[in-house]
């Protein structure tokens, strides 16, 4: 199988201007940080996760019952994939460009690729990877608080599964007003926090999903799958002066991102229209060999940019917001 492609460290190191994840570049959030300089390293955390549990639920305003703890929203993806083929799921539906652990995942079960009306499980992502748009074409109704997606016939289920790994990063306005409770939401709040080197993430279950399926995707999961680190983050996550600090930054983000745009536009790429979140999507005006030879070289000096080919769309990055001293080196770098 191919090796998984993603921005961030590789091997050549951390780059020092990395344009090429979506974290919130104003982090790591200096609050959750200290919840993690005082987790309790030394010792198991709650196998059950009963406290947090507690906490995220509130948080959201849900049952308890419907929370469900992961290691990260791509073990939570594979272990939705898993449960759904053991369900009696055969064929996934995906956005037209979309995250890879979907389709990744997919692949390993042998889970076939079909259109949304001919498949047992969808994913959805709100603002989408890596367009940072709206999901309108094809929307399910459930999402629109017209039906709750238990089913495509007799004897068949269907799982919908919003990744809401975006959403608190929404610039744009507010994010749409959604009805979520008849589908599954994934949220990863480490990219929020600017602090993707933890892993952990959550679920919310739709509303008629009974406690025998929630707790059959708890038995797929290994003991204390969240370590005291990613259990600290969690409760950190939802207390007020986290949240405070996550929409100041917000403001922050949106003033570097209008000129980030200005900058690409002076470089002559081009930017898709639409993006909503804390990155965007740019063609180049280079052939596809040309552009594999100008990341590398931009690599080299410590710039990262994420090469979109993988999602479908050769010739394009997606760049993430970064600060202006990170804004001049790219420039620098490309006019060398």
């Amino acid at each position: 199988m191919a090796d998984k492609l993603h921005g961030g460290t590789d091997a050549l190191g951390v780059p020092a201007h990395d344009f090429s994840t979506n974290r919130n570049a104003c982090g790591p959030c200096p609050a959750a940080e200290a919840t993690l300089q005082a987790a309790h390293a030394a010792q198991y955390p709650d196998p059950l996760y009963t406290d947090l549990r507690a906490q995220l639920a509130e948080f959201h305003g849900v049952a308890v019952e419907r929370l469900l703890i992961g290691g990260s929203s791509s073990e939570l993806i594979h272990r939705l994939t898993q449960h759904a083929l053991r369900s009696g799921a055969r064929a996934i539906s995906l956005p037209a460009h979309h995250y890879g652990d979907y389709a990744q995942a997919a692949a390993v079960w042998g889970l076939e690729r079909l259109g949304r009306g001919d498949a047992d499980l969808h994913w959805w992502c709100e603002p989408s990877s890596p367009l940072g748009q709206l999901e309108v074409e094809g929307f399910p109704p459930l999402l629109q608080g017209e039906g709750r997606g238990e089913g495509r016939g007799e004897g068949a289920c269907s799982w919908h599964v919003l990744d809401c790994a975006y959403r608190p990063l929404w610039l744009e306005g507010q994010a749409p007003a959604r009805h979520l409770d008849g589908l599954w939401q994934l949220w990863t709040p480490n990219k929020a926090l600017g602090m993707t080197g933890v892993r952990a993430a959550y679920a919310i279950a739709p509303l008629h999903v009974s406690q025998a399926e929630m707790q059959a995707l708890r038995a797929l999961a290994p003991s204390w799958v969240v370590g005291a680190h990613g259990v600290a983050m969690l409760q950190a996550w939802v207390t007020a002066e986290v949240q405070q600090w996550l929409a100041q930054s917000l403001e922050q983000l949106r003033a570097w991102k209008a000129q980030q745009l200005t900058l690409c536009a002076c470089l002559g790429w081009q930017v898709l229209p639409g993006h909503q979140a804390n990155y965007f999507v740019a063609h180049l005006p280079l052939s596809e060999a040309a552009m594999a030879q100008r990341l590398t070289a931009l690599r080299v000096q410590g710039i990262k940019l994420r090469d979109c080919a993988s999602f479908g769309l050769p010739g394009h990055v997606r760049l993430g917001v970064l600060p202006p001293l990170s804004q001049v080196a790219l420039q620098a770098a490309w006019n060398d």
